[in-house]
């Protein structure tokens, strides 16, 4: 009987080990989908964060963005907006100036559609935008087409295009307010002169900062911040681990929640194997440390899988980048600069094949 037994216990642990080996090369084999490659950088020794980042006619954009061009904000320096746009074409191994957006801008939404990028909202160090403008380039100029304003001026909102709709949700109405939204629009593409619908807001706080994806007809968001008043009348930051998702003419369901703290990953979300991966992001687990001595931000990737509502850590990225767009060029992943400490920027470039 010992022996039956003991041997039962051993085929047990034998095949728990099986699922434990066969879930670890699951998870790697999804790990290895992802090929990263670095990119011409972005021609800016510091680099921007708050970037937008579409395509047009074949052509990579980058434009606007922030940084710190003197100083580093503990010692005092001031953080300045941009609003140049880059361009990278296929044949090409460096960048060009292509020209300049209507006004400095940063921390708004880039989503790319069939006619070129779209920028969403945003803001400067005075004022937040509900601007909505679709970017060109063509013959190696650029044009600019204003779309329908925002419902409100929106900057560190998220947002997505989920087939023919574009979905903006959260964000800050100004540069110093002291609570997030959670108001929810779309905007049909085919139908622009409708403009922008007010949409059943979201049952969870409102937020800054969330990571967005959109597939098979919903629109996701995954954490973020939110922000509170503190006892001196100034907005602190909650860190948010909880989902969910909309569903046209269904409304809001909650998700499971993040394994852990997501702040700023880049967004929208990729969607490859039906998962949605998400890039490294900001898990405030260093929010009260000397910034000399930051050490970056997570290099996970949180994969999602809507089918069965779970989570599961699908590898790691090669950088550590947050409050950057997430975009598709010649059938990559790419990832253009962004924040690699906090105020310190970065020009790398990544790319990723899949």
């Amino acid at each position: 009987m010992f022996y039956l037994l003991n041997y039962t216990y051993r085929f047990i642990n034998l095949s728990l080990l099986g699922v434990i080996l066969s879930t670890m090369t699951l998870s790697q084999a999804k790990a290895q989908e992802l090929n990263w490659q670095s990119q011409p950088p972005l021609p800016d020794n510091e680099g921007f964060a708050g970037s937008f980042s579409g395509t047009s006619n074949g052509v990579l954009l980058v434009a606007g963005g922030s940084n710190f061009p003197e100083k580093r904000p503990w010692q005092g320096g001031t953080k300045v907006w941009y609003d140049k746009v880059y361009a990278l074409k296929k044949s090409d191994s460096n960048w060009t100036i292509a020209g300049k957006l209507p006004c400095a801008n940063g921390y708004g939404i880039s989503i790319t559609v069939d006619s070129g990028m779209i920028i969403i909202g945003g803001g400067d160090s005075k004022h937040n935008f509900s601007d909505v403008w679709l970017i060109k380039y063509t013959n190696n100029r650029l044009s600019f087409i204003q779309w329908p304003k925002l419902p409100q001026t929106l900057a560190q909102a998220t947002g997505a295009l989920n087939d023919r709709t574009i979905y903006v949700f959260g964000g800050i109405n100004t540069p110093n307010a002291t609570h997030s939204e959670n108001n929810l629009y779309a905007l049909n593409i085919d139908n622009i002169s409708a403009g922008w619908r007010v949409l059943e807001s979201c049952p969870g706080p409102g937020r800054i900062l969330a990571t967005s994806a959109a597939c098979k007809n919903t629109f996701y968001i995954f954490g973020g911040a939110r922000l509170l008043k503190d006892n001196d009348g100034k907005a602190k930051r909650e860190w948010l681990v909880d989902a969910w998702s909309y569903k046209p003419n269904q409304g809001w369901f909650k998700l499971a929640n993040l394994p852990r703290a997501c702040v700023a990953a880049p967004t929208p979300a990729a969607f490859i194997n039906n998962h949605i991966l998400i890039m490294g992001g900001d898990d405030g687990s260093q929010v009260n440390l000397d910034p000399t001595k930051h050490k970056g931000f997570p290099r996970d990737i949180l994969a999602y899988e809507p089918n069965t509502d779970k989570w599961s850590i699908r590898g790691n990225v090669p950088f550590s980048l947050v409050t950057t767009p997430l975009t598709y060029w010649d059938g990559k992943i790419i990832i253009t600069g962004g924040e690699q400490r906090p105020g310190v920027r970065s020009p790398a470039v990544w790319s990723a094949s899949y």
